[in-house]
């Protein structure tokens, strides 16, 4: 428990939380929330949540927000109050602090950046405010818990279903990245590389930056597809920017020459898993939105009192022309 590092002087306090109780106006600013919360009074309690989210403009993003929304409306006990960055990490910064200053219970955040939002993370947890990271990753360990996909076991999958299924023989790759200093970009090029080595043949001919964004992607192929007569594969690190790279593709007559790939699988209408049943993906890979999980964190540490994980990795899976509209209707079973 965090008690044990509360002064002597506090004892009266930290015999509170011991007993599972107090309230947000009792955290000390020298007590990490590295265990239970010390807002916790259990069912009977009223918790505030913050969400700091990235950004809104990804498809991905909101349906985050989303899945937080509608697993905090079965817990009676949240209020979950969102905010969304637009990719600014100085407004991130901003929201978080403004959070800190509320006395929010608990802080859900998805990061920008990696290395700008670390300090403020780790003074919302200094300030025993617990912390749960969702997808994307700050630098250290001041936080309560991680909840995300593999980033590099996800483009690892890639790398191997570009390998041994669409270019055995070998060709040429482009790889539309996501946003610089964020951490999935990083490692979902990392485990892509790695894995294709295995077939020396195979060449990354070019690379850009599309910031997650399918005007940004489709911009970027658009210029990528003048500077490169032969491609055989694009491989978008999420599926906006896969269907961006499509439609470059196929506004000068030449989205046949290639198979596009992507991630996130989203079970919307205009999400990854419709574009591969439909054919303008060949293939993307399940990146969970963390947001029925991280509630369900929340809810062990504010109602509960409990502890949670460090780091929880949720899987993915493969979604090709063979099981997209049975997954599809899996996710979907009301039509």
């Amino acid at each position: 428990m965090r008690s044990l590092r509360i002064p002597l002087a506090a004892t009266a306090v930290a015999a509170l939380v011991l007993a599972g109780c107090g309230t947000t106006s009792e955290r000390t600013a020298d007590s990490p929330s590295d265990g239970a919360s010390k807002s916790c009074e259990g069912a009977d309690g009223k918790y505030t949540i913050g969400m700091s989210q990235a950004n809104v403009a990804e498809p991905y993003r909101q349906r985050m927000d989303d899945d937080i929304r509608a697993a905090a409306e079965e817990v009676p006990q949240f209020d979950v109050k969102f905010a969304d960055a637009a990719q600014d990490n100085a407004k991130q910064v901003a929201d978080v602090e403004n959070y800190i200053t509320q006395q929010i219970d608990l802080l859900i955040i998805s990061p920008n950046e990696a290395k700008p939002l670390t300090a403020v993370v780790k003074k919302a947890y200094d300030k025993g405010i617990p912390v749960i990271v969702l997808d994307r990753k700050v630098e250290g360990d001041a936080y309560t818990g991680f909840i995300g996909g593999d980033n590099v076991q996800i483009g690892s999958e890639a790398g191997k279903y570009v390998a041994e299924k669409l270019l055995p023989q070998g060709g040429n790759v482009v790889e539309l990245k996501g946003l610089a200093g964020a951490t999935p970009q990083a490692e979902r090029h990392q485990g892509f590389v790695d894995a294709i080595t295995a077939n020396p043949k195979i060449k990354i001919v070019a690379d850009a930056s599309g910031d997650w964004l399918r005007e940004k992607g489709q911009a970027q192929m658009d210029a990528l597809l003048k500077a490169n007569p032969k491609i055989d594969v694009v491989y978008a690190h999420n599926d906006p920017m896969a269907e961006g790279a499509y439609l470059a593709a196929k506004a000068v007559g030449r989205e046949k020459e290639m198979k596009f790939i992507g991630i996130d699988a989203l079970p919307i209408p205009s999400g990854g898993i419709k574009a591969v049943e439909q054919g303008r993906l060949s293939a993307t890979f399940t990146y969970p939105t963390n947001g029925k999980e991280a509630i369900a964190a929340a809810k062990k540490l504010l109602v509960g009192c409990g502890t949670i994980e460090k780091s929880q990795i949720l899987p993915t899976r493969l979604i090709d022309a063979t099981n997209a509209a049975k997954i599809y209707a899996e996710e979907n079973p009301t039509g």
